[in-house]
């Protein structure tokens, strides 16, 4: 603000008028992300949530943040990487909110409006790899079919693995994993900046990594951040068993972001409804399901499989599965998938309890708009309520690996 104006009261005033308004509107609350410029000069004496503690406490003053709390704002919590061209806040923020005491629920109103969160899914279709770029040219297409269509999440399950001796040969030469990592790691980023935007998005992909002297099938996390959230397969086939010598993960892990929580189930680990059960009792919303299946009997055991968690959880399942052919690859010679995205059966959701899915052994992706506010709701009052009406005084699921 110009020094002229200053002392003037104008940002009290501005504050009250967006307050007036939402009294008249009869709108909940005000939710705001504030940028906290003074940070910069106390970063090196202290971290980000020390520097808020004394500005509540009016040890320090922040020339946004103390005006927004004076105004009545309250801090629900620290926002890392808000905006990382913010260099006076070292791209902190937090995340405030003022509330409207006066606002009266509309008795009429089932539902409280929600952000959509927008998943994709990627049928991906089989390729020798030949030269490793062939690869990432292929990736590439598929990024490009879907630019400008801002998705949250995005599933894709893929073709690398070390029965191909050309990504064999390549992997050794440059120490594991690292061209599978490599070459998502910079696609992600591309993603993330669509019209220089800047767009929180998560990335899933499926790969084979060694652990030790054994293969362990697995998903990688993407997030805008570069940081890596892994997934081991808990239940492995007899195939993998018998080609690859695959052993099986150990811990169901559920993801925090900042669409909700989610969790991977990869392929046979979906066919397990304990597995669900355990994610969806830590918060889990939508479940993630990459798969590889070599024939039809074999894919509608992972479809149908999909859709009874929906029902039984209240959750969201995307799959998605890689279609073509390998001849000469033990056990990925042949492939059948119909990728999709699955809702519980119920009046609100659409027809059939399937919100989108793929034509089959077609190469291409789809999108949907899944509704977290609505799957809430329908946990609490759907046409049955599977999770409240479970016989915990008969039975139960325990997940051991927390005794």
């Amino acid at each position: 603000m110009h020094v002229r104006y200053r002392g003037l009261k104008l940002t009290r005033r501005l504050y009250d008028a967006r307050k007036q308004l939402l009294r008249e509107k009869n709108l909940m609350r005000i939710v705001v992300g504030g940028r906290i410029p003074g940070y910069a000069a106390h970063a090196a004496n202290h971290d980000a949530r020390e520097y808020i503690d004394k500005v509540l406490s009016k040890s320090l003053f922040d020339p946004i943040l103390t005006t927004q709390l004076s105004n009545g704002f309250v801090i629900k919590r620290l926002i890392p990487g808000y905006l990382s061209t913010d260099a006076d806040s070292r791209g902190y923020a937090a995340f405030l909110e003022w509330a409207n005491v006066d606002y009266v629920p509309d008795p009429k109103r089932r539902f409280v409006a929600a952000s959509p969160v927008r998943v994709c899914a990627v049928q991906y279709q089989m390729r020798n790899g030949g030269r490793f770029r062939g690869v990432r040219r292929a990736v590439r297409v598929l990024r490009r079919r879907r630019l400008g269509i801002q998705v949250r999440f995005h599933s894709l399950s893929g073709d690398l693995h070390d029965a191909d001796p050309v990504v064999r040969a390549r992997r050794q030469s440059r120490g594991g994993g690292a061209p599978v990592v490599g070459v998502y790691a910079s696609v992600s980023r591309t993603l993330h900046e669509p019209g220089g935007e800047i767009q929180r998005q998560h990335h899933w992909r499926l790969a084979l990594h060694r652990r030790g002297r054994r293969p362990v099938q697995h998903r990688l996390s993407l997030p805008p951040d570069g940081t890596l959230g892994k997934q081991y397969k808990l239940h492995i086939t007899p195939t993998e068993r018998h080609w690859w010598g695959v052993k099986g993960g150990d811990r169901v892990e559920v993801f925090d972001t900042d669409r909700g929580k989610v969790a991977i189930q990869i392929c046979y680990d979906i066919e397990f409804p304990e597995l669900t059960r355990i994610a969806a009792e830590r918060g889990a919303q939508i479940i993630f399901v990459p798969f590889c299946t070599d024939e039809r009997y074999a894919y509608l055991r992972v479809r149908y499989c999909s859709q009874a968690r929906c029902v039984e959880n209240h959750v969201y399942v995307v799959i998605a599965g890689c279609v073509g052919n390998l001849p000469g690859i033990e056990g990925l010679d042949i492939h059948y998938a119909q990728s999709g995205v699955f809702t519980p059966s119920d009046i609100p959701f659409k027809r059939d309890a399937i919100a989108a899915e793929c034509t089959p052994n077609i190469e291409t992706v789809i999108f949907e708009d899944l509704d977290l506010e609505l799957l809430k709701k329908h946990r609490q009052s759907g046409s049955v309520l599977n999770w409240q009406d479970r016989r915990t005084d008969l039975y139960e699921v325990r997940y051991l690996k927390n005794v």
